[in-house]
């Protein structure tokens, strides 16, 4: 299938406290190919990021006070909602995190396959990050969840970049709490039947590091990832174990992972 070539995708960037990166950010999420809108949504910061994202070229939504990685998500897909025009196709949205600068614009990878409609999300799997010292509980806990209800298995479950069209936003809404987001929506998308796909893209952010504050929000990514998967155990119905099984035996990394379901 050939992208729509009245498609346009929307790029929409949480951030934090973010003065130092976001406006690298926003420059090169406008060079990525489609984008012609980008929303940062300030979620509450307390220095410059709204101010200097204005004059970087973003519209931007402010959150008085912070509410968290998946508020600020759904607030700018609102946003996009409000902003797209009736007569054309509504926008692709390209998830981004605000700390990628300049290298941002290498998730130019992940829009070609949803535009073209190969896939309904792609994910963004980075290359090792320079100072990154976790131990791989949080990561380990989401990618066993998602395979648990998915029979996927991810690289990267934790990844922020992602781009997605309209379908696969509605099924992961409402999105999980705080830094379950991923977890939750990887899970959602999938077992709406829909696809998803991990794309390697030469990334780089800000590595958590070994502080007592990385600490915390290690634990902080661990409780919410838990909440979300405990959530999805008690209210989504089981997919039957043969589906999860067979589309488990036939998954094959980098390429697009579908789950067989039947029609209703």
């Amino acid at each position: 299938m050939n992208p729509d070539p009245a498609r346009r995708i929307a790029a929409i960037i949480p951030a934090k406290n973010e003065s130092a990166t976001i406006a690298a950010t926003i420059r090169a999420a406008r060079a990525i190919h489609r984008v012609d809108l980008v929303i940062v949504v300030d979620d509450g910061s307390e220095d410059d990021t709204q101010h200097i994202a204005r004059a970087a070229g973003a519209a931007v939504v402010r959150h008085a006070v912070n509410r968290g990685k998946a508020s600020a998500m759904e607030t700018g897909a609102s946003v996009v909602a409000m902003r797209d025009i009736d007569n054309r196709p509504q926008r692709h949205l390209l998830f981004l995190d605000a700390d990628l600068g300049e290298s941002a614009v290498e998730c130019h990878a992940l829009v070609s396959p949803v535009l073209a409609g190969e896939v309904d999300m792609t994910i963004a799997a980075l290359p090792p990050q320079v100072g990154a010292a976790g131990r791989g509980l949080v990561v380990g806990k989401s990618r066993k969840a998602i395979e648990r209800f998915t029979g996927w298995q991810p690289v990267q479950p934790l990844s922020g970049q992602r781009c997605l069209n309209r379908d696969a936003y509605d099924a992961a809404t409402p999105l999980s709490r705080g830094w379950g987001v991923e977890t939750g929506m990887t899970i959602d998308v999938l077992r709406a039947g829909l696809t998803v796909q991990e794309i390697p893209c030469d990334l780089r952010h800000r590595a958590t590091g070994t502080s007592f504050k990385a600490q915390r929000h290690r634990a902080a990514q661990y409780r919410d990832v838990t909440l979300a998967v405990a959530k999805r155990r008690l209210q989504t119905s089981p997919i039957p174990s043969e589906i999860i099984s067979e589309a488990a035996a036939a998954q094959r990394p980098g390429h697009p992972y579908r789950l067989s379901l039947p029609s209703s």
